[in-house]
């Protein structure tokens, strides 16, 4: 189906809703564009508010066709925190053997999202996923494929542990403490996008600061980021279960991704029968401004293929 035409006016956003989703579990979201249009579900990466999610970027998809619908994951922004102990020996042991106790796990956050569907009324979304949020769509395709019109995973991977590494230099950062405070979480973030932002699309320093201040006044939780590494670490190999998929889909992965390495998107394509890959040259593990275009023009041409 080729995208409606749009009026130039940016796509109506809604308010910030809430949605219960399962035992003190609630889910903030937001909608953009005309309910009658084709859904699409934007599932966000570790620790990342739905705000990550550029609005610019979601009116993009708006535009070309789509009922938009962005979300806090659990643990995140402003949904719901979960009272479970997180220790970090787990996160060190999870990381070395990919198994360890966990209070949730990559089932339970894909559960989430199909809850979050039933709560809109809807059959049935396109979805659009990025690092973990990758993987919460792949989990959501095999395990409710009903519930999927297309499946985008943008710089992810299929949970197999020889693919989609993390660089070495990033692992002392990824399970060091995280020192309370706006000022310290800012200069962290920063830290962090510094080493695994895109190269070839370098963001502005000052657009990095207020939107990692916003994060924070929005809510982080370092707890909740540990519960979600946990799901991460110790989350199945989905190669089996991705090859049996009957759904467009498309992977984006950036060449320079120093946090999930090109070969998750690379295993992750050729698991799909059909699946498209698109890999970018100098792209990290980010979104830059200046891929919208290419990343709602693929998004479009793969939801069209479900018609």
């Amino acid at each position: 189906m080729a995208a409606p035409h749009r009026d130039p006016q940016p796509p109506v956003a809604s308010d910030e809703l809430r949605a219960p989703v399962g035992i003190d579990v609630e889910l903030c979201y937001q909608t953009f564009g005309d309910a009658d249009d084709e859904p699409l579900l934007l599932v966000m990466g570790l620790s990342g508010p739905m705000t990550w999610w550029d609005q610019a970027f979601c009116e993009r998809l708006a535009a070309a066709g789509f009922h938009v619908v962005r979300y806090d994951n659990r643990d995140t922004g402003r949904s719901s925190r979960i009272a479970a102990p997180a220790r970090p020996d787990q996160l060190v042991k999870a990381f070395a053997t990919g198994r360890a106790s966990r209070p949730y796990s990559m089932s339970d956050l894909a559960g989430d999202a199909v809850a979050l569907l039933d709560h809109l009324g809807l059959e049935a979304a396109h979805l659009v996923g990025v690092s973990m949020g990758g993987m919460i769509a792949q989990t959501v395709a095999v395990e409710h494929p009903t519930r999927v019109r297309s499946l985008t995973s943008i710089s992810s991977t299929t949970g197999k542990r020889t693919v989609g590494w993390q660089h070495p230099s990033l692992l002392p950062r990824l399970i060091a403490p995280r020192k309370a405070g706006r000022d310290a979480y800012v200069e962290t973030s920063l830290a962090m996008w510094s080493l695994i932002g895109s190269a070839a699309y370098p963001s502005d320093p000052d657009a990095l600061r207020t939107r990692a201040e916003a994060t924070f006044d929005r809510g982080v939780s370092a707890s909740g980021a540990v519960r979600q590494m946990l799901a991460i670490l110790t989350q199945d190999d989905r190669t089996p279960r991705l090859r049996s998929l009957r759904v467009p889909a498309l992977v984006i992965h950036g060449t320079a991704d120093k946090m999930v390495h090109v070969s998750g998107g690379r295993s992750t394509a050729a698991a799909i029968p059909g699946a498209e890959l698109v890999t970018i040259d100098g792209m990290g593990h980010d979104l830059p401004p200046e891929l919208f275009g290419t990343f709602v023009e693929a998004i479009r041409r793969t939801a069209d293929r479900a018609s």
